[in-house]
């Protein structure tokens, strides 16, 4: 009942009104049971979905579906990715592949602030086949070839998710290349790390990637030979350092497509050969390289693929999403083996009301209509929080109309039960801000709060599918069932692993615990990745080998399984603090409980062990928080606002309400406050481009907060 939303109907007509939906439950139950496939649905939603292997504490769980055998092949004979894309192409030959939008026109808007900010006119999707994709990579391959790239050798992708960052990948693939990704919203030292560490010597980047973040740290990578533009030629190249030289991704594609490419044989990969060396943004310190082979990304790849039902040709996947990132690659590398279309979007340009969509034109989603999207918790939170902006801003009658649908439908989900009039007339709205076509919504990367999976499910009228992986296991861990409509699960394991749990004892979880066994999530299988490039050190600490070869990663994650073979996360290793007086606090815990909060756009709580309380940095929601001041009779600038005690004492009771109604001790309930009036970025450095919480910079950030905070005695 906490999840549902609160109306002020009148108690005599919500009685007419609670009776009108119970005659017309019935009345539509009979033949929606007798017609609809539900039956199966709710009774596969109460099906056990794994099992541990053997009687013993700590076994491993498998997926029912792969009890006595892994699987790690998603076709016959396909064991490198340069295999699967020949698969792919002769069985889908014609069909489109990958799309993109052309730029109609591009103009600066002016804001009242004196802001200048860029906006979009685009057009419809043009599209690649299959056919045209592999004849591009191919000659891109073999033109970085006459460059002298070898087989077995590094080169760097620094680009933004489009076609061309997957057409230079499958040629990587097919050559033997090892392609070094890396975010492209990295901080400088971050990047020169990365390309120095690998020591590339040809780089494929973008345009604007090019002149803005590449151009200052050109010069602190003395290795470096190549430049290639994958959008044609920039406009200046005067301040590049003598010895660099810049191609286009046209000039290698026709330089590859002359050569004589007699002797291409024997530099085919093969299974254990490395694919990606993938920069992790990581949430402390330097990013670490994963080295994840061939046979690593299809056994991921093959597991995932077997969680999405009917997967196949009339699907449209929408990427948006850093391909740089392993949820991103690996959900378009399952959609290009299996006939799907993915068309090219970016965060900015994704919905109608995008920032830099011109108002009055169409968004990415709005004219390519996917069927499955991936999303991070993050842009979840962002449309939940707009969607029910707007619901406050209707008349009451319409507000109190969507909020009974809403709360019916809520139990219709909870008993597996379809309400296909609501969907129709009062979600079909909601639904089209994503296009309207979306089946399923795949989320991952950090947890998604009960209440935002629950909003998705029910205005969406799709399943949310909740994942669980690491860059470290190629992106597979677990995945729920479409029909799973539990929240604040991952699933079970995927068919390409097992996960078993391990005891911890110094944060008190044993996987003889009950009910549930708890413990650090270990995930073997052939999805667990070779290790972090050239630091054998960590590589050591965090995989392990078993007495069968099988290796496993140690996830640093906490996590309990339920009857049904699901896992559910429940705390970080790192993120638990000992308080003065000996009590544990996992700071994600008390993140989790308070972030939903409409007046709270992201927190970090912080704890030391030299003191008993916990205390917390909030980017509260402008809106909000201006509403909470006005009704105080707070007057000032949002700057003001945010540095007031007066204010923070507001918002601390407004958390602390929060935190008993989810049930958290005394002890974990922040005490004192700091409101930040800038969010937090990849920009900033304060976030991970996935948007997790930087604790050691954040730390640095606000020291002088910290210590203000624990400096004065709480009265």
């Amino acid at each position: 009942a906490k999840m549902k939303l609160k109306h002020n109907i009148n108690p005599v007509l919500l009685q007419f009104i609670n009776f009108i939906i119970l005659v017309y439950s019935l009345i539509t139950y009979i033949p929606w049971y007798i017609f609809s496939g539900s039956r199966q649905a709710i009774a596969k939603a109460k099906q056990v979905k794994a099992k541990p292997v053997n009687n013993k504490p700590g076994g491993a769980y498998r997926s029912v579906n792969s009890l006595h055998c892994l699987a790690s092949v998603l076709y016959p004979g396909c064991d490198t990715l340069d295999k699967v894309f020949k698969y792919a192409k002769t069985k889908f030959k014609d069909k489109n592949l990958l799309g993109t939008r052309e730029i109609l026109k591009e103009e600066d808007e002016i804001q009242p602030s004196g802001k200048v900010f860029k906006k979009v006119i685009l057009g419809k999707y043009t599209w690649l086949s299959y056919e045209d994709v592999y004849v591009k990579a191919v000659n891109f391959g073999n033109g970085l070839a006459v460059l002298g790239q070898q087989p077995k050798t590094n080169i760097a992708i620094f680009c933004e998710t489009r076609a061309e960052w997957m057409i230079a990948a499958q040629a990587c693939f097919m050559c033997n290349y090892q392609l070094v990704t890396l975010y492209a919203t990295l901080g400088g030292p971050a990047i020169v790390h990365g390309l120095n560490e690998t020591e590339v010597t040809t780089i494929i980047t973008s345009k604007e990637l090019m002149q803005t973040k590449l151009k200052e740290i050109v010069s602190q990578v003395p290795l470096l030979r190549h430049i290639i533009t994958v959008d044609g030629k920039p406009t200046t190249w005067s301040e590049f350092p003598k010895g660099v030289i810049v191609h286009t991704m046209a000039s290698v594609q026709a330089m590859g497509a002359k050569a004589d490419t007699g002797n291409k044989q024997q530099s085919r990969p093969v299974p254990s050969d490395i694919a990606v060396i993938m920069y992790t943004s990581g949430s402390t310190g330097v990013p670490k390289g994963v080295m994840i082979s061939h046979c690593n990304i299809i056994a991921g790849i093959t597991g995932m693929a077997e969680r999405i039902p009917n997967l196949g040709e009339k699907d449209i996947y929408i990427g948006y999403l850093p391909l740089a990132h392993v949820l991103e690659l690996s959900a378009e590398l399952v959609c290009l083996s299996h006939g799907c279309r993915i068309g090219y979007s970016s965060p900015q340009t994704l919905a109608d009301q995008s920032s830099k969509i011109k108002k009055g034109s169409k968004g990415d989603v709005t004219t390519l209509k996917p069927t499955l999207m991936a999303a991070v918790p993050e842009i979840m939170d962002r449309i939940y929080k707009n969607v029910m902006n707007k619901v406050n801003e209707m008349t009451s009658f319409q507000r109190n109309l969507f909020i009974l649908a809403y709360n019916y439908k809520m139990e219709q989900i909870s008993k597996g039960y379809t309400t296909p009039l609501c969907d129709s007339l009062i979600f079909r709205k909601v639904r089209m801000l994503l296009g309207g076509k979306i089946r399923i919504l795949l989320c991952g990367g950090a947890p998604l709060s009960a209440a935002t999976q629950r909003f998705m499910n029910i205005c969406f009228c799709c399943p949310v599918g909740q994942g669980y992986g690491l860059t470290e296991s190629a992106g597979a861990g677990t995945i729920t069932e479409v029909w799973d409509y539990t929240t604040g699960r991952v699933g079970a394991p995927l068919v390409c692993c097992e996960i078993k749990l391990m005891n911890w004892e110094e944060g008190g979880y044993y996987n003889t615990d009950k009910p549930y066994p708890r413990g650090e999530i270990l995930i073997g299988g052939q999805n667990v990745t070779v290790g972090y490039y050239k630091n054998e050190v960590r590589t050591k600490k965090d995989f392990t080998v078993d007495e069968n070869g099988q290796r496993w990663l140690h996830t640093g994650d906490i996590g309990e399984f339920h009857e049904d073979g699901c896992l559910k996360i429940i705390d970080r290793k790192k993120d638990l603090v000992k308080l003065q007086a000996g009590e544990y606090v996992s700071l994600g815990k008390v993140e989790a409980a308070l972030k939903n909060l409409p007046l709270v756009d992201n927190i970090c709580a912080y704890a030391s062990s030299f003191h008993s309380y916990v205390i917390g940095f909030v980017v509260p929601n402008q809106k909000e928080l201006a509403e909470l001041a006005r009704k105080k009779g707070f007057k000032g600038t949002w700057e003001e606002i945010c540095n007031s005690p007066e204010m923070e004492k507001e918002v601390l009771k407004v958390l602390a309400e929060a935190a008993m109604a989810a049930n958290l001790e005394k002890f974990e309930i922040p005490v004192k406050i700091r409101l930040s009036p800038d969010p937090w970025t990849p920009e900033t450095g304060l976030v991970t481009d996935a948007f997790k919480l930087k604790r050691k910079e954040l730390t640095a950030y606000y020291q002088m907060d910290i210590d203000r905070m624990y400096g004065k005695n709480v009265k």
